[in-house]
């Protein structure tokens, strides 16, 4: 039986590079969309999988939405790309930025616990939560200086992740 996948994001150049990269092993992929969102599926289109994917409506800012989504899916990955990734916009939507990826990805985690707690999950982190790198290039050991609010949500994401009960080190 083959494994089902989901993938917040999925509409994005990761997120549509991923979905052909686990089709191709033979994965059942879920691809999230928001329900508000315009929907485009246009990476899918011109990569030549958007049939292949299946779709499932996720908005990461309401719990009992990803319960019942991951309920019915019951997934054995997901992989989280979704998120508010404008750095500059996100000076100007601050609270949303972090409502969206930061406590979004706790909602994820909350309801992956209870519903599928055998499901791997994936963390999308970005070079922001470096902001203001004290080396080049950034490795392991480089401590995390965020300047943004988009820095700072995925930072807060990143470290939810890494302490989660679900996490495997």
């Amino acid at each position: 039986m083959a494994k089902t996948a989901l993938i917040t994001g999925v509409s994005g150049q990761d997120g549509a590079y991923l979905a052909r990269f686990l089709l191709k092993r033979g994965y059942r992929v879920v691809g999230a969309r928001r329900r508000s969102s315009s929907g485009t599926m246009g990476r899918l289109a011109e990569l030549g999988i958007q049939g292949d994917v299946e779709f499932v409506e996720i908005e990461l800012l309401e719990a009992s939405n990803l319960h019942h989504a991951l309920k019915k899916l019951q997934p054995d990955e997901i992989y989280n790309l979704a998120a508010q990734s404008f750095v500059a916009i996100s000076f100007e939507i601050p609270l949303y930025t972090f409502d969206v990826d930061a406590m979004g990805v706790l909602r994820l985690l909350e309801a992956q616990r209870e519903v599928c707690p055998e499901a791997r999950l994936y963390q999308a982190s970005t070079s922001e939560m470096f902001g203001k790198v004290q080396h080049v290039p950034q490795d392991e050991t480089t401590p995390f200086y965020p300047r943004s609010p988009y820095g700072v949500a995925k930072l807060s994401a990143h470290w939810s992740v890494v302490k989660s009960p679900q996490a495997s080190y």
